[in-house]
């Protein structure tokens, strides 16, 4: 038994499940064992997909740590991201994307203070029509607090220019202050010195006119690395999700209305947390109110 590295008593054990199965005896066998006293119940599993399913329905984040957040909050229950994110993937709610890097291929970071750092970034949407046609297109702009992801300003338009980009930023800066930095990608309404041989390339638009002037840090992402303004990339996919689920007859008729239907849905109640990177229980999109804990 020593040359092939077996027990006497494992060779018994095989040779009496051959006697009494015959073949069958050298299937492999499930190793899980008969009970197990520290498992999720099955009303909290049932709870966990259940979630899963509500939260995707009204349009929010639904992923391991806000499910974590609503057990915890709502039915005093406690259940680690990790197990939730196991109990997901078995029952089919994970799309697996072998592709995607691993989150060891990234190199994280965040503002360490309030207004340390400012990511703004403007993203497509079209509207729907009340009879449900599709309806014309707007651009929503944001601005993001680097440090606590609040959003600080969300406004939407027809088209989003230099000069709408300069007015937001205004207003943003008279209702929260002046930051310390900006966190763009190289888009022309944020920048116009790396226009790259276009015109006005090597020179500056009103937005980084205004940045010099307050004295502000201004940082422009690589081509091709959304990763890097992810925090304002993260908040602008949640965002669109709260958008998909409103029924046609709150769509607005015309471009100029969606500026309210924006912040209309970009409310969410206290108890629907955003979840952009792991360990953070949630933090709601917006600031909270005066005396309220951030």
């Amino acid at each position: 038994m020593r040359t092939y590295g077996v027990s006497n008593g494992w060779v018994s054990r095989l040779l009496a499940r051959y006697r009494a199965e015959g073949e069958a005896a050298f299937e492999p066998r499930s190793r899980r064992p008969k009970s197990s006293p520290t498992a999720v119940p099955a009303a909290v599993v049932e709870q966990i997909v259940r979630l899963r399913k509500d939260l995707e329905g009204a349009g929010m984040d639904a992923g391991p740590h806000t499910i974590a957040w609503h057990l915890a909050h709502h039915h005093g229950v406690r259940v680690s991201a990790a197990t939730i994110s196991r109990y997901l993937s078995a029952r089919g709610l994970v799309v697996p994307e072998p592709k995607k890097k691993p989150k060891s291929a990234f190199l994280t970071f965040a503002a360490e203070q309030p207004n340390e750092r400012w990511q703004s970034d403007f993203t497509h949407y079209r509207l729907t029509r009340p009879d449900g046609r599709p309806g014309p297109d707007t651009e929503i702009l944001s601005w993001l607090d680097d440090h606590a992801r609040y959003a600080l300003r969300v406004t939407a338009h027809p088209r989003v220019t230099g000069p709408i980009v300069l007015d937001q930023f205004r207003a943003t800066v008279a209702e929260h202050g002046i930051p310390a930095s900006t966190l763009t990608d190289n888009g022309m309404v944020f920048t116009t010195r790396l226009a790259g041989g276009r015109r006005g390339a090597g020179t500056r638009n009103g937005f980084e006119h205004e940045l010099r002037r307050l004295g502000v840090t201004q940082i422009n992402s690589t081509p091709s690395h959304p990763t890097t303004c992810g925090k304002v990339e993260r908040f602008q996919q949640t965002m669109k999700k709260w958008l998909r689920p409103d029924t046609p007859a709150h769509h607005d008729r015309a471009a100029a209305g969606p500026a309210r239907r924006v912040r209309r849905r970009l409310q969410p109640p206290p108890t629907a947390p955003v979840v952009t990177t792991p360990g953070h229980p949630g933090h709601d999109l917006h600031r909270p109110a005066q005396g309220q804990p951030g």
